[in-house]
Protein backbone atom coordinates (compact mmCIF):
# COMPACT_ATOMS: atom_id res chain seq x y z
CA UNK A 1 0.00 0.00 0.00
CA UNK A 2 2.71 2.10 0.96
CA UNK A 3 4.87 1.52 -2.52
CA UNK A 4 1.63 2.37 -4.29
CA UNK A 5 1.47 5.86 -2.91
CA UNK A 6 4.99 6.65 -3.93
CA UNK A 7 4.11 5.89 -6.95
CA UNK A 8 1.40 7.88 -7.23
CA UNK A 9 2.88 11.07 -5.61
CA UNK A 10 6.08 10.18 -7.99
CA UNK A 11 3.21 10.89 -10.95
CA UNK A 12 1.71 13.54 -9.59
CA UNK A 13 5.24 15.05 -9.59
CA UNK A 14 5.95 14.07 -13.23
CA UNK A 15 3.09 15.44 -14.56
CA UNK A 16 3.73 18.98 -13.14
CA UNK A 17 6.90 18.73 -14.05
CA UNK A 18 6.04 18.13 -17.67
CA UNK A 19 3.45 20.73 -17.06
CA UNK A 20 6.22 23.34 -16.09
CA UNK A 21 8.58 21.86 -18.82
CA UNK A 22 5.55 23.05 -21.19
CA UNK A 23 5.67 26.25 -19.62
CA UNK A 24 9.81 26.82 -19.50
CA UNK A 25 9.92 25.92 -23.26
CA UNK A 26 6.55 28.06 -24.50
CA UNK A 27 7.95 30.60 -22.68
CA UNK A 28 11.80 30.18 -24.14
CA UNK A 29 10.24 29.46 -27.56
CA UNK A 30 8.47 32.72 -27.72
CA UNK A 31 11.62 34.54 -26.75
CA UNK A 32 13.61 33.16 -28.79
CA UNK A 33 11.79 32.91 -32.06
CA UNK A 34 8.51 34.54 -32.06
CA UNK A 35 9.25 37.87 -30.42
CA UNK A 36 12.32 38.36 -32.78
CA UNK A 37 10.44 38.09 -35.51
CA UNK A 38 6.99 39.11 -34.82
CA UNK A 39 7.39 41.89 -32.03
CA UNK A 40 7.77 44.90 -34.19
CA UNK A 41 4.15 44.19 -35.73
CA UNK A 42 1.54 46.69 -33.09
CA UNK A 43 -0.95 43.58 -32.43
CA UNK A 44 0.94 40.52 -32.53
CA UNK A 45 4.13 42.69 -30.42
CA UNK A 46 1.87 42.89 -27.69
CA UNK A 47 0.20 39.06 -28.41
CA UNK A 48 3.88 37.65 -28.52
CA UNK A 49 5.16 40.33 -25.48
CA UNK A 50 2.35 39.11 -22.91
CA UNK A 51 2.36 35.15 -23.74
CA UNK A 52 4.72 34.15 -20.77
CA UNK A 53 2.32 35.76 -18.18
CA UNK A 54 -0.64 33.97 -20.07
CA UNK A 55 1.14 30.84 -19.95
CA UNK A 56 2.99 31.30 -16.64
CA UNK A 57 -1.11 32.19 -14.96
CA UNK A 58 -2.48 29.33 -17.21
CA UNK A 59 0.07 26.33 -16.69
CA UNK A 60 0.37 27.24 -13.01
CA UNK A 61 -3.16 27.59 -12.15
CA UNK A 62 -3.38 24.05 -13.47
CA UNK A 63 -0.82 22.63 -11.04
CA UNK A 64 -3.09 21.27 -8.40
CA UNK A 65 -5.23 19.18 -11.36
CA UNK A 66 -3.26 15.90 -11.35
CA UNK A 67 -4.08 15.62 -7.53
CA UNK A 68 -7.60 16.56 -7.60
CA UNK A 69 -8.49 13.91 -10.35
CA UNK A 70 -6.66 11.23 -8.82
CA UNK A 71 -7.57 11.55 -5.23
CA UNK A 72 -11.01 11.88 -6.36
CA UNK A 73 -11.45 15.17 -4.63
CA UNK A 74 -15.35 15.73 -4.56
CA UNK A 75 -15.83 18.38 -7.55
CA UNK A 76 -16.84 21.35 -5.03
CA UNK A 77 -13.83 21.26 -2.67
CA UNK A 78 -11.92 20.58 -6.55
CA UNK A 79 -13.37 23.34 -7.93
CA UNK A 80 -12.98 25.48 -4.81
CA UNK A 81 -8.73 24.50 -5.15
CA UNK A 82 -8.76 25.53 -8.59
CA UNK A 83 -10.71 28.70 -7.79
CA UNK A 84 -8.37 29.71 -5.18
CA UNK A 85 -5.05 28.86 -6.90
CA UNK A 86 -6.01 30.92 -10.08
CA UNK A 87 -7.17 33.53 -7.73
CA UNK A 88 -4.03 33.51 -6.40
CA UNK A 89 -1.80 33.33 -9.26
CA UNK A 90 -3.44 36.27 -10.90
CA UNK A 91 -2.86 38.35 -8.33
CA UNK A 92 0.61 37.38 -7.16
CA UNK A 93 1.42 37.80 -11.04
CA UNK A 94 -0.35 41.42 -10.63
CA UNK A 95 1.99 42.17 -8.04
CA UNK A 96 5.13 40.92 -10.07
CA UNK A 97 3.84 43.56 -12.86
CA UNK A 98 3.21 46.50 -10.65
CA UNK A 99 5.86 46.40 -7.89
CA UNK A 100 8.42 43.41 -8.91
CA UNK A 101 9.63 41.55 -6.12
CA UNK A 102 11.33 38.62 -8.41
CA UNK A 103 12.93 40.88 -11.27
CA UNK A 104 10.59 38.68 -13.34
CA UNK A 105 9.53 42.06 -15.01
CA UNK A 106 11.13 45.04 -15.53
CA UNK A 107 8.80 47.62 -16.94
CA UNK A 108 4.85 47.69 -16.08
CA UNK A 109 2.47 46.30 -18.61
CA UNK A 110 -1.60 46.61 -18.56
CA UNK A 111 -1.14 43.84 -21.27
CA UNK A 112 0.39 41.36 -19.03
CA UNK A 113 -1.63 41.96 -16.45
CA UNK A 114 -4.62 40.97 -19.04
CA UNK A 115 -2.51 37.76 -20.32
CA UNK A 116 -2.09 36.87 -16.50
CA UNK A 117 -6.41 37.31 -15.82
CA UNK A 118 -6.83 35.60 -18.85
CA UNK A 119 -4.43 32.33 -18.29
CA UNK A 120 -6.35 32.27 -15.25
CA UNK A 121 -9.23 32.19 -16.60
CA UNK A 122 -8.39 29.49 -18.84
CA UNK A 123 -7.24 27.06 -16.61
CA UNK A 124 -10.64 27.56 -14.82
CA UNK A 125 -12.43 27.05 -18.24
CA UNK A 126 -10.27 24.01 -18.42
CA UNK A 127 -10.34 22.24 -15.23
CA UNK A 128 -14.44 22.68 -15.84
CA UNK A 129 -14.41 21.16 -19.01
CA UNK A 130 -12.45 18.47 -17.64
CA UNK A 131 -14.59 17.88 -15.00
CA UNK A 132 -17.49 17.87 -17.44
CA UNK A 133 -16.03 15.09 -19.80
CA UNK A 134 -14.61 13.03 -16.55
CA UNK A 135 -18.09 13.35 -14.81
CA UNK A 136 -19.84 12.05 -18.41
CA UNK A 137 -17.26 9.49 -18.73
CA UNK A 138 -18.10 8.44 -15.43
CA UNK A 139 -22.08 7.95 -16.23
CA UNK A 140 -21.32 6.07 -19.62
CA UNK A 141 -19.65 3.47 -17.88
CA UNK A 142 -22.11 3.15 -15.48
CA UNK A 143 -24.43 2.43 -18.28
Amino acid sequence: MEQNRFIKNIRYIAENFILFAILYLSVTFNKEFMRPVYGHSPIIGIITGSFPNFMAAYIISLFPIAPILAKKIEIKKGRLIIYVTSILVFFILTIEEIKPFVSASKTYDIYDIIASGLGSFAAILTYEIFIRKVRKHKICKKL
